[in-house]
């Protein structure tokens, strides 16, 4: 079994989820009590969707978000560096469009997408500030991004008690139930190691991206970060 370092490493990260591909659904599901499905479906909200635009899903692992993406009538195509949970995603979403792809190296052409948003996947990417310019160059002018991912609560007792949950009763359930857990003891580390919100939102400025905002999701345990690439894009 392979557990990634927080360097996050990209041959480490695509074993580390190839090793946990066929149950993670499942698990985030359990993890998450139930809430995995709240933040995709407020996700989808924030971005915002119609018919005719064009978005990339990108980290979209077995395609559960893409599918969820869709639902808003827009053509989604999702992307993720793990071969093992495209092929799961495949079994399970065979109409969902799932592509191999590394977001440091977008195979896109510039100014491709009306939106791009990823989903608890930025974290493991091994160079956050380039792989946020890398989304800006591929998403039109105009266009918008919206980043779901595992944040800071904001109330002082409560972090103490979701720290306490994430750094021992997650890797304990995870034993239980997940094919790789050591996946899931990185999955709490990186959490922990991950800037806070206003941290986040200084990146993606940095990156190019304007209008940067935030709103919070289930007391901060994640926060949902909105952006806009402007008309007239300034490189980074």
């Amino acid at each position: 079994m392979t557990r990634a370092q927080l360097d996050k490493r990209p041959d480490e990260i695509a074993a580390m989820f190839d090793g946990v591909a066929d149950r993670y659904d499942r698990t985030n599901t359990i993890l998450s009590f139930g809430l995995d499905r709240t933040w995709r479906q407020a996700t989808r909200s924030a971005l915002a969707l119609g018919p005719g635009d064009v978005v990339l899903d990108l980290a979209a692992g077995t395609g559960v978000s893409t599918l969820e993406l869709s639902r808003s009538g827009a053509r989604v195509i999702g992307l993720d560096i793990s071969l093992g949970m495209l092929r799961a995603g495949k079994k399970t979403r065979p109409d969902a469009t799932l592509l191999a792809g590394d977001a440091l190296w977008l195979p896109f052409a510039d100014a491709t997408f009306d939106a791009i948003t990823i989903s608890f996947g930025l974290r493991n990417i091994h160079d956050t500030a380039a792989a946020l310019a890398e989304m800006a160059r591929v998403t039109k002018p105009g266009g918008h991004v919206v980043i779901c991912e595992f944040s800071h609560p904001t109330n002082g007792a409560f972090r103490h008690a979701y720290l306490a949950y994430l750094m021992a009763a997650l890797p304990s359930v995870a034993r239980k139930i997940a094919s790789n857990p050591d996946a899931y003891v990185y999955l709490a580390e990186s959490i922990r190691a991950w800037p806070d919100q206003a941290g986040l939102a200084t990146k993606m400025a940095a990156a190019g991206w304007t209008n940067v905002a935030w709103r919070n999701l289930t007391g901060g345990i994640v926060a949902l970060h909105r952006g806009r690439r402007p008309e007239a894009q300034r490189r980074p």
